[in-house]
C-alpha cells in the first residue's frame, strides 16, 4: 500500500458523535492506493454496468457527464483510522446509473471494478437509494487523479477501500464475491461504526 500525506492523530478536538470507534479526524486527504497511479484520459474512459459477464450498457465521458448531477456532503472514514469531516462531492447518483440504463437490479450484490485492476464488493443495499455516486468532483474541482480521477466509486458510509478509485463499471453477481481487499482478509461490508475492518470483525 501507498501512503502519502499522513498527518497522525489530533489532539483530542474531535466531535464524538461523529467519529467511529478507532478513528482520529485529520484535517488534510491522505493518498492511499493498493498499488502505481494509472493515468486515464477522459477520451479514454468509459463506464459499464453489467449482469454477471453480460454488458447492459456503457457510456463515454461525455455521455456520463450528461446525466443527471447530485452533490452531497459526508464524513468519510479510512480503514487505516482517519477520519475526515463535511466533504464535498458531485457526480452521478448509482440510483440514475441504473434508471439511465433501464435496469432494475437483478440481484443484492455488486462488484465495483477499476482501471488498475482493483475491485471491491458493495452490497446493493449500500449503493441504492441515494446512498452512493459515482463522484466527478471533489471540493467543486474535478476529481485529482490521486484520489482517483477522472471518476471514483463514493460509498461514504462505509470504510473508504469501498470507494473504489477509477472506477470504471458496476457488476451485478450472484453471490457476495470478495474482491481486491476482501480476498486479503478485510471485511466483506467494511461498517466503520461497527468497526468491520477484518474478516471476522
Amino acid at each position: 500500500m501507498v501512503t502519502h500525506g499522513f498527518s497522525g492523530r489530533q489532539s483530542g478536538s474531535e466531535p464524538p458523535d461523529r467519529i467511529p470507534p478507532g478513528q482520529h479526524l485529520v484535517e488534510n486527504f491522505p493518498v492511499l492506493t493498493a498499488g502505481p497511479t494509472p493515468r486515464i484520459e477522459s477520451a479514454d474512459w468509459k463506464f459499464t454496468l453489467k449482469v454477471g459477464p453480460r454488458p447492459v450498457k456503457s457510456w463515454s465521458w461525455s455521455e456520463f457527464n450528461g446525466l443527471p448531477r447530485t452533490k452531497m456532503t459526508r464524513d468519510i472514514h479510512c480503514v487505516t483510522s482517519w477520519s475526515k469531516l463535511s466533504t464535498s462531492w458531485e457526480g452521478v447518483a448509482i440510483d440514475e446509473i441504473f434508471a439511465d440504463a433501464g435496469l432494475s437490479p437483478p440481484t443484492p450484490f455488486a462488484l465495483a471494478h477499476c482501471y488498475d485492476g482493483y475491485s471491491t464488493n458493495v452490497p446493493l443495499a449500500d449503493l441504492a437509494t441515494g446512498k452512493a455516486m459515482v463522484a466527478l468532483k471533489y471540493e467543486g474541482q474535478p476529481l485529482p487523479r490521486e484520489h482517483g480521477g477522472p471518476a471514483r466509486l463514493l460509498v461514504p458510509h462505509l470504510y473508504f477501500w469501498k470507494s473504489a478509485k477509477w472506477v470504471n463499471g458496476l457488476q451485478f453477481t450472484e453471490r457476495d464475491e470478495a474482491g481486491f481487499w476482501e480476498l486479503r482478509g478485510y471485511h466483506m461490508r467494511g461498517d466503520p461504526w461497527n468497526e468491520q475492518r477484518y474478516t471476522n470483525d
